[in-house]
């Protein structure tokens, strides 16, 4: 099967380096010069990734990518910018981007990380009929089958990397993870310092998806000091 990415970024000469990397690593590469277009070619086509820039005319990165998780598509997302700054990859990453690199970055780094992004996200949907196909845990449940997590019979949409963090917790009920071994088990691979703010704002975002009152979580609790649990005493 072809696997089909989308560049977005206004810098034609970007656009133009991503698609020649990405083509001599074997895959299919779509081009949107803005955010409109790049919604516009989700609509026609399907994409098992999307690369988007966040300074771009007409519709920047952080709105397409809020857009789309806002109409539930689950397409992992690559945001490139020039800033460095850790406010701008937090606010990618609670606006529903899966990864952040910054320019300049090396061709290398750049297969390397949508490779591994496929990986993951495609390990996603490799589950057997097993009885553990469906785990439930009071009122929430999570459909490994179908990728789905519900609250009271309600979905929630949840991005990839929400859904991964959810369902480490649920497969370990009761268990306390630390921040570090939550990113390194989601993200593969070591934290690097940035384990603390990625993995706090996807909590936060999970907890606004599955909980009644998210300050009183009533399924994923912090344990102080030491992590985060999924409560075993509904």
């Amino acid at each position: 099967m072809d696997i089909k990415i989308l560049v977005a970024d206004d810098d034609e000469a970007i656009r133009t380096g991503v698609k020649i990397y990405l083509k001599q690593a074997g895959f299919v590469v779509y081009e949107a010069e803005n955010g409109l277009e790049a919604l516009e070619k989700i609509k026609q086509e399907k994409f098992q990734l999307l690369i988007l820039d966040i300074m771009m005319p007409k519709m920047d990165g952080f709105a397409v990518s809020e857009r789309l998780r806002s109409e539930g598509n689950n397409i992992p997302i690559l945001m490139l910018s020039a800033k460095s700054e850790e406010a701008d990859k937090v606010n990618g990453l609670m606006l529903g981007a899966d990864d952040y690199l910054t320019k300049p970055f090396s061709p290398v780094e750049l297969v390397a990380r949508v490779k591994s992004m496929l990986r993951r996200f495609m390990d996603l949907g490799k589950y057997t009929n097993s009885e553990e196909a469906v785990l439930t845990l009071g009122g929430l449940v999570l459909d490994e089958k179908k990728r789905t997590i519900s609250v009271d019979g309600e979905i929630r949409k949840m991005t990839p990397k929400e859904y991964q963090i959810t369902e480490l917790m649920m497969k370990n009920v009761g268990k306390v993870f630390s921040i570090d071994e939550i990113y390194e088990a989601v993200w593969h691979e070591s934290s690097l310092g940035m384990a603390d703010n990625t993995v706090s704002v996807h909590i936060r975002k999970i907890r606004e998806k599955i909980e009644a009152n998210p300050k009183e979580p009533k399924y994923l609790k912090v344990v102080w000091g030491v992590g985060y649990k999924m409560e075993d005493s509904i």
